[in-house]
């Protein structure tokens, strides 16, 4: 159960399009580089730290340059571990070769402790959060400022957008999930079970033993299970986190609140 789990929240729910508003496009050069500063790229990856965003300590991943022209936030879907996008940060950094600045924000309490004593957080404290991380982090920048939204993340980057579009140049969805589908058995069978206090506490739990298993015993379950085509990255997020109730139980709890707003497209 915890392997179907995984497994459907590390995918998109749903495909739809995304209406995205747009301001001056950021001008990036990106023009040859000589061997010596492509290896260096090639060399460099993301960084994890901790920071506090008004009073939540929040796991950041990030790579980038001084005095970029572009600032490249990721708001991650759900669950919102930075450490399952470590590539894709390290992509975007390349991708750019250098010029742009990438930052993963994760969410509150998907974090690999349990910084906020069992609390649980909705889909609009995300959002808040987010809010707040722009406005104290990025106050001061002169970058071009692009929010990059993964699945339910895309929605709160719309949502971000909206309330602090002063600081944001435009947003980007991948597989958004804008909208739910009523057909759908996954997002039926998800909302059932975020809906259940009962089920939550029992496979947060399970989750929890799980995750006091010896770590090589725990990266082998995830790698013969869930993980067979994931990165040892991925895996290693999955072991460190979603085997954690604290996490787990958010997550689900998030993904009740998602489902609560029924059809998120009548918002935007």
């Amino acid at each position: 159960m915890i392997g179907l789990l995984v497994r459907i929240f590390s995918r998109p729910l749903r495909q739809c399009s995304c209406r995205l508003r747009y301001s001056d496009r950021p001008k990036c050069g990106c023009g040859n580089m000589d061997s010596s500063n492509l290896n260096l790229l090639q060399k460099k990856s993301a960084s994890f730290r901790l920071c506090n965003v008004s009073g939540h300590t929040t796991e950041l991943l990030e790579i980038g340059v001084q005095n970029p022209t572009l600032q490249l936030i990721v708001i991650p879907g759900n669950p919102g571990v930075v450490t399952f996008y470590k590539e894709f940060v390290e992509s975007l950094y390349h991708l750019f070769e250098g010029r742009a600045s990438v930052t993963a924000v994760g969410h509150i309490s998907h974090t690999k402790k349990d910084w906020e004593n069992g609390k649980l957080f909705s889909l609009e404290e995300q959002i808040e959060h987010k809010v707040d991380f722009l406005k104290h982090e990025l106050v001061n920048t002169e970058a071009t400022v692009v929010l990059v939204g993964h699945s339910i993340g895309a929605y709160i980057s719309l949502e971000v957008f909206r309330r602090v579009s002063e600081l944001v140049a435009y947003c980007i969805g991948l597989y958004p999930f804008l909208a739910l589908d009523m057909q759908s058995s996954k997002q039926s069978m998800i909302g059932k079970l975020s809906a259940s206090s009962i089920l939550c506490t029992a496979l947060s739990s399970l989750a929890g033993i799980l995750g006091l298993l010896p770590n090589w015993v725990s990266k082998y379950l995830v790698k013969n299970s869930v993980g067979i085509s994931w990165s040892v990255t991925a895996a290693e997020a999955a072991c460190t986190h979603l085997l954690q109730y604290h996490t787990l139980r958010n997550v689900l709890f998030m993904a009740m609140t998602e489902f609560r707003k029924r059809n998120l497209t009548g918002q935007l």
